[in-house]
């Protein structure tokens, strides 16, 4: 029996193809495929409430293929698995560590305590800074609870260690009045104007495009599979994923083919040529 992976790697082949042909061709066959999967969704969602009526064991039974969970996942009509909270804490960690590495600090994981609450320590400059407050209100605490909503308290534990450094000059690197919040990542010369530039900088991935003096910034990551953009062709402003034919307005971050799933911006601002990106 053909498995997930030899369906995907079929998809992939065929959209390969179409990714060489011109804007027109590529127009029809998106238009096509939106059609089919649109029909194909309809038809999921009629089954989906027939199952419920009558089995729903057997509803939870059909789910746990993987081509049958694939493609109820692709449109949309089961929930993701929520990956486990250790593994959540950790990414929203790792999202505000470039912050504090900043200001020569960073910030551990020391324990879980469930149900709700979790401890962390504030590491180098950081851990005795007087804006060590602002800091886990302001970075740390809203990003463990985007990440990890069923968490309702973040408690800092002390490290003990440099307790008698001055740290008098040092303000929390998440503060949004100060102007740490703002990078540069390149200048304006360098965003070329029939394509995008990718930009790494802070644990961030950027593109960039300029269209005559304004500037675009998005994250490098089709809305679709999350897969970088980066290497993509342009035309007439617009910008296909290469590997499964996403198209995106570059002026506006709109995706064409679902609308309902737009390019993530950033703010921009331009000094003296070079261009600064606010971080999120």
């Amino acid at each position: 029996m053909t498995n997930l992976e030899e369906l995907v790697q079929e998809i992939n082949r065929f959209e390969e193809i179409i990714a060489e042909w011109d804007e027109s061709q590529r127009c029809v066959v998106v238009g096509l495929k939106r059609a089919i999967e649109d029909l194909h969704k309809t038809a999921l969602k009629r089954l989906i409430k027939s199952f419920k009526e009558e089995s729903i064991s057997a509803l939870r039974h059909a789910v746990d293929d993987e081509v049958v969970y694939a493609v109820l996942l692709y449109h949309e009509l089961v929930k993701p698995p929520t990956p486990p909270l250790e593994k959540r804490l950790q990414i929203a960690l790792e999202e505000v560590s470039p912050g504090l590495q900043s200001h020569n600090g960073d910030i551990e994981l020391v324990a879980i305590k469930l149900p709700d609450t979790v401890e962390v320590r504030l590491t180098g400059t950081c851990s005795n800074c007087p804006a060590s407050t602002l800091t886990l209100s302001q970075g740390v605490e809203q990003a463990i609870k985007s990440h990890c909503p069923e968490i309702t308290q973040v408690i800092a534990v002390s490290s003990g260690a440099n307790a008698g450094s001055s740290t008098s000059n040092l303000t929390s690197p998440f503060n949004p009045k100060i102007g740490s919040t703002w990078i540069r990542v390149t200048t304006v010369e360098q965003i070329p104007e029939a394509g995008v530039l990718a930009v790494k900088v802070a644990g961030h991935a950027f593109i960039l495009s300029r269209q005559g003096d304004r500037i675009s910034c998005y994250h490098n990551a089709c809305s679709h599979l999350g897969s970088t953009l980066d290497e993509g062709k342009v035309e007439n402003g617009i910008i296909t994923c290469p590997n499964h034919g996403f198209q995106y307005n570059l002026q506006t971050g709109e995706c064409l083919t679902v609308p309902e799933v737009g390019l993530q911006s950033y703010p921009l601002k331009i000094k003296e040529d070079k261009v600064f990106v606010q971080l999120r």
